[in-house]
């Protein structure tokens, strides 16, 4: 058993220690907002924070996460308050298909709290994340919008 701190509850994860992350989140704890993408980190649908930095879940061994405070897209919000990104993502009508959203989410989450005001350099260097749809300019509006909210 691995506990990991995940949205702020500890949860009791049996899985090996080598066991992707993600799919401790997925299939073990059922939460399906972190999304497979590529399965080797590239991608970055699978995001999510990792003690409040952007990790690539898929390729993050479950037992590394061990005592570590975890954030899924689920996390964010607070009782029915969308976080500020979320918020912002709906506002500028961000999500095409979808698929990458939760990922790009937590990435941009991770920047503005690395960086509240970011320039675009910082955006560009931060967000790495594919969206197969394109959907760049409105992420980068989005995220200049969660920034002076």
């Amino acid at each position: 058993m691995i506990t990991i701190h995940v949205n702020g509850t500890p949860q009791q994860v049996d899985a090996e220690d080598g066991m992707p992350l993600l799919w401790a989140i997925r299939d073990v704890l059922n939460m399906t907002g972190t999304k497979y993408g590529c399965g080797v980190g590239a991608c970055g649908a699978c995001t999510v924070l990792i003690d409040g930095v952007a990790m690539r879940s898929c390729s993050f061994p479950v037992g590394l996460a061990a005592g570590k405070d975890v954030t899924t897209i689920e996390g964010l919000k607070t009782g029915d308050t969308l976080h500020k990104v979320q918020q912002a993502w709906i506002d500028a009508q961000v999500p095409q298909c979808g698929y990458c959203q939760s990922g790009q989410i937590m990435a941009a989450v991770a920047l503005l709290q690395e960086k509240s005001r970011p320039t675009e350099a910082d955006v560009e260097e931060a967000m790495t994340n594919i969206c197969r749809c394109g959907a760049y300019t409105q992420i980068r509006a989005a995220i200049n919008a969660a920034a002076r909210a």
